[in-house]
């Protein structure tokens, strides 16, 4: 069932963000604003849209979210095999995305001050700016 819905999420996420859905989205709207005067502007009329609109929505936010999940937990295995990799990376950062919001604020900030003060910052960042 898993590898089911992973599969339907991956390839409806991947599809809705074309511009051919778009394009279909428009077309639905337009083809429903084009029988306002045929069904009299009804309250029906007015709910065929809303209902629709909501159900999408609803099922949408669920098949990006898997989508989002899937993603980041990519990313973060990949993060965590290069710092394992690294003999000079901490490994102790494997896995701090378990950690609170509190705890990631305490561990940037330490990790700002190790790194030098703002000028320094600065000048790191016009560095990198001017190889561009």
């Amino acid at each position: 069932m898993d590898r089911i819905f992973t599969a339907f999420a991956h390839r409806i996420a991947s599809w809705s963000g074309q511009p051919a859905a778009f394009i279909l989205a428009v077309l639905v709207i337009l083809g429903w604003i084009v029988t306002g005067p045929i069904f009299h502007y009804s309250d029906t009329w007015q709910l065929i849209i809303n209902t629709g609109t909501t159900i999408v929505t609803f099922l949408m936010v669920f098949l990006i979210q898997n989508a989002q999940n899937r993603d980041s937990s990519a990313i973060q295995a990949k993060m965590d095999e290069l710092i394992r990799a690294m003999s000079t990376a901490r490994n102790e950062f494997i896995g701090i995305e378990h950690l609170t919001e509190a705890e990631l604020e305490q561990i940037k900030s330490v990790l700002e001050k190790e790194c030098g003060d703002n000028e320094t910052h600065r000048q790191s960042i016009e560095r990198l700016i001017e190889r561009r």
